[in-house]
C-alpha cells in the first residue's frame, strides 16, 4: 500500500479517504494534517484547504473508488429570523410568508452558522442542527423560516426550511453578501 496518492480525485492517506481534489486545491480533513501529506500536496502544486467532517462525508457515502471523483463539501450557513423581527413570521411556512410578507428578506435575517459540515444533503442538515449542534451554531433548532445556505467557489443557493422539506429560494443582498461587498470597497 503507498502512504499517499490520488485515485479518482480522492486522496488516499494510508488507504484512507483524507481529502479530495477540487481544481487547483486539495480539500483535506484536519485530522490528517501532517508535514507528510503537506509536502506531498505542496510537491503536486496544489493549494490545501484544511477543513473539518472531509474524511466522514466521504467515508460515508461520497463517491471514492469505482471511477467517481467525490463531490466537493460546500460550506454551510444558517440564516433565522432576528429578534426584532414581526413574531408572525417566525415558524412559519414559505406560501404563508409570501402571502404575508412577501419573499424573505434578507434584512430579517442574522447569522447564526458559517462553517463546513460533512455533507451537502439538506435533511442530513436539518438533523445535524436539530440534534447535534456543531461549534459555532448560535441559533435555536431549524425550523420554519429558517434558510440554509450551501455556497462554494461558484456562489451561493439558498433554502428556505418549509412544512414538509425545503423550497429552493432567490435570497439576494443577504446580510453576509452586502457585508463582503462593502469590505472590498
Amino acid at each position: 500500500m503507498k502512504g499517499i496518492e490520488a485515485i479518482n480525485g480522492c486522496v488516499m492517506y494510508y488507504g484512507n479517504p483524507a481529502g479530495y481534489i477540487d481544481k487547483d486545491s486539495a480539500v483535506l480533513d484536519n485530522m490528517f494534517r501532517c508535514a507528510e501529506l503537506e509536502g506531498w500536496v505542496a510537491g503536486r502544486g496544489f493549494t490545501a484547504r484544511w477543513t473539518d467532517g472531509v474524511y466522514d462525508r466521504l467515508a460515508s457515502g461520497g463517491p471514492v473508488q469505482a471511477g467517481e471523483a467525490p463531490v466537493p463539501l460546500k460550506s454551510c450557513r444558517i440564516w433565522q429570523l432576528r429578534p426584532d423581527t414581526d413574531a408572525m413570521m417566525k415558524f412559519t411556512s414559505f406560501s404563508e410568508m409570501t402571502r404575508r410578507f412577501g419573499e424573505p428578506d434578507p434584512g430579517n435575517y442574522r447569522l447564526a452558522y458559517d462553517g463546513q459540515i460533512e455533507t451537502n444533503d439538506l435533511e442530513a442538515i436539518w438533523a445535524k442542527f436539530n440534534e447535534q449542534r456543531p461549534s459555532g451554531f448560535d441559533g435555536h433548532s431549524l425550523s420554519m423560516s429558517d434558510v440554509i445556505e450551501l455556497y462554494g467557489p461558484n456562489g451561493s443557493e439558498y433554502h428556505y426550511v418549509d412544512r414538509i422539506g425545503f423550497r429552493r429560494i432567490i435570497f439576494a443582498g443577504s446580510p453576509e453578501q452586502t457585508r463582503c461587498l462593502s469590505m472590498e470597497m
